[in-house]
């Protein structure tokens, strides 16, 4: 049996197959708590990967993309599958990065970008990551994530920067008081995801020019920021991520006047990374 997962800290969708001539349909999906390294023990790593209702003496081959699954932290990682699933088992451990730049681009040369909770991106040469601009977190960078457009967006509102009409409706919509954002914000743990998930807020208005205006500045944000460090306007960028898919209007044309032209988009990258992951076995 052939495991191939795409792990984010919190979730990990897991594809089960047969052996390599197992097509993505015909396999099998499961999902299960997502996995960090750099926020869990070995032990709670191994518990999340004992918990896929499989025999693991019966998987031959391991394919695992991670976040936090840094150079340092792949060893780490690797041992922890292996004490799951047997010694016998071929374990490959690669960056949640890697995972998305295989399955936007697959054996061709490009530039990928992740576009979620947080934001990510490399430039890839078809076969390796050969160069990553750091994307610091979402405090000191993530330009173009969810948190980052969560926190621009929080802002506008909270200092007036949009009509007084669309402030109010924030706060409507949301339910929460400038008091309740402080709160969640400062004092409470995972502000990241909490700011990430005020953006739908923007998809339901995003017929707005405010709005849509808000957003082309927050995806060139990350264009100039990150993606024109590679000095590569000759290749298409292409895109993973919750925050692509659902705002790819806005994110194709801040691309257009950042000088960059965008190539795939796609929501979720399992099935693509098993493509290339089944034909490069």
């Amino acid at each position: 049996m052939i495991l191939i997962a795409d792990s984010g800290s919190t979730k990990t969708a897991w594809w089960m197959g047969e052996s390599a001539a197992t097509s993505f349909a015909e396999g099998r999906v499961l999902t299960t708590q997502g996995v960090n390294p750099f926020q869990m023990s070995p032990d709670e790593m191994q518990a999340v990967f004992e918990s896929l209702p499989i025999d693991g003496g019966d998987v031959t081959h391991i394919y695992f993309y991670g976040a936090g699954c840094t150079t340092e932290k792949v060893p780490v990682v690797a041992a922890a599958l292996q004490a799951s699933f047997g010694s016998t088992a071929s374990v490959f451990v690669g960056s949640d990065m890697l995972g998305a730049a295989h399955a936007v681009c697959g054996c061709s040369e490009g530039i990928v970008g992740i576009l979620g909770t947080g934001s990510n991106s490399c430039l890839y040469d078809g076969h390796r990551l050969t160069a990553n601009v750091s994307p610091l977190g979402y405090i000191l960078g993530d330009e173009g994530s969810g948190a980052y457009i969560g926190k621009r967006l929080v802002g506008n509102c909270l200092k007036q920067q949009f009509p007084a009409d669309l402030c109010r409706l924030f706060l409507e919509e949301s339910q929460l008081t400038p008091a309740d954002i402080i709160q969640r914000t400062y004092r409470e743990p995972l502000p990241n995801r909490f700011l990430a998930s005020l953006t739908p807020f923007c998809h339901r208005h995003h017929d707005r020019p405010e709005v849509q205006a808000f957003l082309v500045d927050c995806f060139s944000e990350f264009f100039r920021r990150n993606i024109a460090l590679y000095n590569r306007s000759d290749l298409l960028v292409h895109f993973v991520g919750s925050i692509a898919w659902q705002y790819e209007d806005e994110l194709r044309v801040a691309a257009d006047r950042c000088g960059f032209a965008v190539g795939r988009i796609v929501k979720d990258p399992l099935e693509g990374m098993v493509n290339y992951t089944l034909l490069n076995v």
